[in-house]
This record gives structure tokens, C-alpha cells and sequence, in this order.
């Protein structure tokens, strides 16, 4: 066992993305009460905006919450990553294409992603002058806000921001054989987050929308606490030979940050 301040090992262009994503998927749910049954946004429409970076890590959230999520791009090559890495189950060529679809998964309240083709601002304007008014809308950041139209007084526009310091940035990376031991250390995390129903459906559903950065990679923010302890589980998981390949474990909260590299070599 190893412990190290040098979280460059564990970054990866994943990284932030998932962090990001989480980041939009936790203001997503606006209380956070309920601790009995795991929490679903089914049948609320998200309009996330224009599908770039951050349009893209908005969708994956609304997918992983439960909603039915309408983005839109003009741009052909984030169309077809989009599709490519499931952050999006359908790319249309009109907002009528793209209402079919919505409507009939709403109704049964199931999680679906559809990108529209075209210019953001059209499909906006079109989306006003039809009364097609979504439930929630991505607004942007406190610190960069976007420009959306508005929808009406009734529709809750979803700002994001980086968590609170005290709230940990926790990741865990596997260098080799990702799909053989990625569920082994998702099931430590889930175990310790019995009281998270949200953190728990976050960890089983989001690397479903993430593509490749899902194989070795999960990034997301957690309690200090329950960070630590899946930290030591994984530690005793290595030690005791149930996990048999090499992982490193990142945990960061209030600036300080610690790495684990468990090589079960050196175990």
C-alpha cells in the first residue's frame, strides 16, 4: 500500500466529465428527505440546450435522474459521439420527431435521451410558440450563466456549481481488466451509501451514459465519512485477495488530497 498527493495519476479527460455530470444530477433533486426508496425524475422533461461539453454532462445527469432529456445541436460530430458513447438514445431531425418519442416515454415515465439536429435557438423559439414547456431547464452556472429562453414562471430553471469544499471529490481507477473488477468495487461503494439513496443510483446508472470513461474510471462527489470508509474497504479488499488487480483510490475534500495505489503485489 501506497499513499501518495499526487491525484495526476487517478485524472483522466473523464475525470471532470463525470464530476460535472454529478455535479448537475445532485441539483437535479431539489430536497433531499426521503432516504426509504431511491429517487426517480420519471415523467419530468429536462431541456438541456445546446449539446456541448457541458450539454452533454447535463444529459448524462438527466438520463441517470430519471428524465426524458431534449438537447440540440447543429454539430454533426457531437451528434454522432453523442449517440456513439449512449449519452443520447436518439438523434432527430425535428422537434415533431423528437415530441413522439418524449411523449410516449414520459407517459411511462422511463429515462430517454434525444438530440434534435439543428440550431438550438430555432428549436427553442419553435418549442415556445408550440406551448411544448419542459419541466426543468439548464440554465448554466452561478458563474456563467446561458442564454434560454424563457419557458414560463412554472418551469424550474437548474443552475449548477461546484459542491460545498467540505463535500469530497471521490474517484477510483482500475488499470487493468476494468469489466472484471469495476462491479467488485461498485458493490463496496454501494454498500457503504445504504443512507445515499441518490449517491447509490448515481453509481449504478451513470457509467450507462458515460462510453468509455465508464470502463476504468468513476468520479463522483460523496460524504467525507462514507468516502473513507469505501476507501478502507477497498484497502481490505485488496489485502484479503478479493480484489486482484491494481486500483488507485482518490479522495480530495476541503484542498487536501489523498491517492491509494493497491497493487495486490505489493499487498
Amino acid at each position: 500500500m501506497k499513499l501518495s498527493t499526487d491525484t495526476a495519476a487517478i485524472a483522466s479527460q473523464y475525470y471532470s466529465i463525470q464530476l460535472e455530470a454529478h455535479a448537475c444530477y445532485r441539483v437535479l433533486f431539489p430536497a433531499r428527505s426521503d432516504k426509504t426508496s431511491e429517487p426517480s425524475l420519471g415523467g419530468n422533461l429536462l431541456y438541456a440546450g445546446e449539446l456541448d461539453s457541458t450539454g452533454r454532462a447535463v444529459t448524462v445527469a438527466g438520463n441517470a435522474a430519471g428524465c426524458a432529456t431534449l438537447a440540440v445541436t447543429a454539430d454533426g460530430a457531437a451528434q454522432k459521439q453523442a449517440i456513439r458513447e449512449s449519452v443520447v438514445d436518439f438523434v432527430v431531425t425535428s422537434l415533431d420527431e423528437a415530441l413522439r418519442i418524449l411523449k410516449n416515454e414520459i407517459r411511462k415515465r422511463n429515462s430517454v435521451g434525444v438530440c434534435i439536429g439543428s440550431d438550438p435557438d430555432q428549436v427553442e423559439r419553435e418549442m415556445i410558440e408550440r406551448g411544448v414547456l419542459p419541466d426543468l431547464v439548464f440554465a448554466g452556472t452561478f458563474d456563467q450563466r446561458r442564454e434560454v429562453r424563457c419557458f414560463g414562471k412554472h418551469v424550474r430553471e437548474v443552475m449548477t456549481s461546484k459542491p460545498d469544499p467540505s463535500i469530497a471529490v471521490f474517484a477510483w481507477q482500475v488499470v487493468q481488466a476494468p469489466a472484471r473488477w469495476m462491479p467488485k468495487l461498485d458493490a463496496i461503494a454501494l454498500d457503504c451509501l445504504a443512507d445515499d439513496p441518490w449517491t447509490r443510483r448515481w453509481i449504478r446508472l451513470s457509467p450507462l451514459y458515460f462510453g468509455r470513461a465508464s470502463l476504468a474510471e468513476r468520479a463522483f462527489y460523496c460524504e467525507p465519512q462514507i468516502a473513507t470508509e469505501v476507501m478502507r474497504r477497498i484497502e481490505d479488499s485488496a489485502k484479503s485477495g478479493v480484489i486482484e488487480a491494481e486500483v488507485l483510490v482518490s479522495l480530495t475534500t476541503e484542498g487536501e488530497s489523498k491517492v491509494l495505489r493497491l497493487n495486490p503485489r505489493e499487498v
